[in-house]
Parts: C-alpha cells; sequence; structure tokens
C-alpha cells in the first residue's frame, strides 16, 4: 500500500506547493504595495497563519461543517449568488489537506518572497524605471533574477518543510504515509522497522526536493555569470571604440 499513499502525500505537496508560492507571491506584492488597505490585509493573513499550528488548522478545517453546513459563492452582504455546496462534500480528507497547508505554507512564502525583493538594491528600481519600461517588466526582468538569489535557497527550505509536513494530515485518517504506517504497525507490532521505512521515504523525497535546488541554483549562477561576461564585453568594445583616434580628412590639392 505505500506507493499510492506515496502518490496522495507527493500529490499533497505538488499541489500545495504551487498554490502556496502563487498565494504568497500576490501577498508579498500587497505587502510591497503602497496600498494601505492591501497592506493592512496582507499583513493581517500572514499574522494569523503563522501564528496558528499546522494541526489546529487542519482540524477546524476538516470539522468545518459544524459550523456552516453549506458553503455559498456570491457578493457578501447582498442577495446575489453565484452557487452553493455542502461543507462536508466540499472539505474532504484530501482537498482539507491541500488546503491547509497551503494557506499556512503561503503565509511563510510571502514573507520569503518580500524579503528577496527587499534585498535588491533601491538603485536597481530606480534604473529600472529610467528604462521606461512598465512595471511588471520591470519586476519580471530586472528585479526578480536579483531576488532569486535570496528567494531561492529559503524557498527550497521551505519545500522541504512542506514535504515533512505532509505527515501532519494523519489526523484527517487521510491515507498518507504516516497514517498507513501507524495503522500497519498497530497491527504487526513492528515499531521500529515501519518507523525506518517512513524515515526512508522521507529521506529520498527531501534529498530529490535538495538537487532540484542545487540545480536550480546552479543554471542561475551560469546565467549571471554569461550576463556578467556579456557586459563585461560590451563594455571593452565601448572603451576600444572611444579611444580610437579619428582619422584626419586627406585634402587633395586640385591641379
Amino acid at each position: 500500500h505505500s506507493f499510492p499513499t506515496r502518490r496522495s502525500s507527493d500529490l499533497v505537496l505538488f499541489i500545495g506547493t504551487l498554490l502556496s508560492i502563487l498565494i504568497g507571491g500576490l501577498l508579498a506584492l500587497a505587502r510591497l504595495s503602497s496600498s494601505w488597505l492591501l497592506n493592512c490585509l496582507a499583513w493581517g493573513y500572514i499574522w494569523l497563519f503563522r501564528s496558528l499550528p499546522l494541526i489546529v488548522v487542519l482540524i477546524v478545517l476538516y470539522n468545518f461543517s459544524y459550523l456552516y453546513d453549506t458553503l455559498t459563492i456570491g457578493i457578501p452582504f447582498t442577495p446575489i449568488q453565484w452557487g452553493s455546496f455542502e461543507t462536508i462534500n466540499v472539505l474532504g480528507q484530501f482537498s482539507t489537506a491541500v488546503v491547509g497547508l497551503t494557506l499556512v505554507q503561503s503565509a511563510y512564502t510571502a514573507e520569503i518572497i518580500r524579503g528577496g525583493f527587499l534585498g535588491v538594491d533601491h538603485g536597481q528600481y530606480e534604473a529600472a524605471a529610467a528604462l521606461g519600461l512598465p512595471a511588471g517588466r520591470r519586476t519580471l526582468r530586472i528585479i526578480l533574477p536579483q531576488a532569486l538569489r535570496t528567494i531561492l535557497p529559503a524557498g527550497f527550505n521551505e519545500i522541504i518543510s512542506l514535504a515533512k509536513g505532509t505527515a501532519m494530515v494523519y489526523v484527517l485518517a487521510m491515507p498518507e504515509l504516516f497514517y498507513t504506517i501507524q495503522m500497519i504497525y498497530n497491527r504487526t507490532q513492528e515499531v521500529i522497522p515501519l518507523l525506518m521505512v517512513g524515515a526512508v521515504w522521507y529521506l529520498v523525497i527531501t534529498s530529490i526536493l535538495s538537487l532540484i535546488q542545487h540545480l536550480v541554483e546552479r543554471a542561475l549562477a551560469r546565467s549571471e555569470r554569461r550576463s556578467a561576461i556579456n557586459s563585461v564585453r560590451v563594455s571593452r568594445a565601448e572603451k576600444r571604440s572611444r579611444q580610437r583616434p579619428q582619422q584626419e580628412a586627406v585634402h587633395v590639392p586640385l591641379a
């Protein structure tokens, strides 16, 4: 049963990582925004979900149907509704695990991304603005590549923590790796051997993530070296062209 169980954990990790990066990036931009409303909302979200333990968030979400029987999509404080769903059908075991991990992880990811952008020298923002590029293109082409040097190590560290955090979804009775190991050693009483099997699985997945981090950082460093070499070549060519003496005009006497 370990392979389907591991696939379920990997799927939770993959979806949770993508959603946390997406939501965390939006939260980081909101924290860096000049709008006080966006800044306050993002700060409140980050404060809340960094303060709550993951296991508490998972249990609350899984038992959310005790508070609200149905979840409605619409405009608040108006009769406009686009859909209504039973909470117990929406927040099942798998969806609760994904939503809970995403809510908590996106708060940490937002601060990592914000720290990366703040680490870029302010002169780079001014130079990018002086080029007349749109704000989105300035961020993607100039600021983000420099911020990635700070974001990547801490970001992959959080992804590895998220991979180990998937073990917390055992409280949902979800057929996850750690939950399955518990069920088996409760029957066989072989606690240590089965925990060693689980440890090996987590070592494998974290080692793969560490290898991916190494490859991404090496590719980024290679790209930066190419950019630096190209900029040096351009500056040398410009310097030679300035130092090249101008040819004097030759006057041919007329007969």
